[in-house]
């Protein structure tokens, strides 16, 4: 199976800092792929050199074996969508006007969006199940429904990745378990590449296939959930310790914070 997004040693710096350096990472359809490490580590940075809003200072980054440097944005944008932590909407837009957004990739230059564009909204919105939400102000809703709705927006781009950066921040543990449990849901049915930066580890470790783990700007571990989280490396990367014991209902690591 050829990766849907790639890098090649790539390394991006802010000044003379480097927050990602000597990244090698392939990201394939139908899985789900968490990006995990502390504060400062690179996580965004390595996400929004996936999406494209960043091009690497060395390496290369590639969309279906194609260099971004070479693509438009809007090419990105038809493989490539990206649900950010922050999302402020100055205006009092509908659902529905939010999750058309995500059509801009596919509508030309002052082009109106047209019936089939209404229907991929609504098929959007239908599987993050949000229908019912669709004439309510994005200011009204609360952030289990927000974030269901940015999920259709991405959904509406048609892409072959979505990209999501802390979906579950400020989130409790209801609405957390129902967002990982949608997102699994839609890389299984329609064969969607979803990388997924958060600080659940938890959370990560019970629905990712792969787990990265940065340390500093630079890949610490690469592998499976068993393979990545265990009680030495989250001491080295976290600089905290923990036991690391299996969850008795899925085999999974699970983390437990010493007192």
């Amino acid at each position: 199976m050829e990766p849907i997004l790639t890098l090649r040693k790539a390394g991006f710096r802010y000044s003379a800092s480097w927050a990602v350096k000597g990244v090698d990472l392939d990201v394939f359809p139908g899985e789900m792929l968490g990006i995990l490490g502390p504060n400062g580590s690179g996580k965004t940075t390595l996400l929004k050199i996936l999406d494209g809003m960043l091009l690497p200072h060395e390496g290369e980054a590639l969309v279906r074996g194609k260099s971004m440097a070479t693509l438009k944005r809007g090419e990105v944008a038809k493989v490539v969508a990206m649900v950010a932590q922050e999302n402020f909407f100055r205006f009092a837009f509908s659902v529905l006007e939010v999750v058309l957004m995500g059509r801009f990739p596919h509508l030309g230059r002052l082009q109106f969006e047209r019936n089939k564009d209404m229907e991929i909204a609504t098929n959007a919105l239908r599987a993050t199940h949000g229908l019912e939400l669709s004439e309510r102000s994005i200011h009204e809703l609360s952030g289990g429904e927000k974030q269901r709705v940015l999920l259709a927006r991405a959904l509406a781009q048609e892409p072959g990745v979505i990209l999501l950066d802390e979906p579950t921040s400020f989130l409790d543990l209801k609405y957390k378990k129902e967002i990982f449990d949608l997102i699994a849901g839609l890389t299984r049915e329609k064969g969607l590449a979803v990388v997924v930066v958060s600080h659940d580890i938890d959370l990560v470790s019970q629905y990712c296939h792969r787990i990265v783990m940065l340390k500093q700007g630079a890949v610490h571990l690469a592998g499976t959930p068993d393979q990545v989280i265990d009680a030495a490396s989250i001491q080295e990367v976290y600089e905290c310790a923990v036991v690391v014991d299996k969850n008795p209902m899925t085999g999974k690591p699970r983390i437990s914070l010493k007192p």
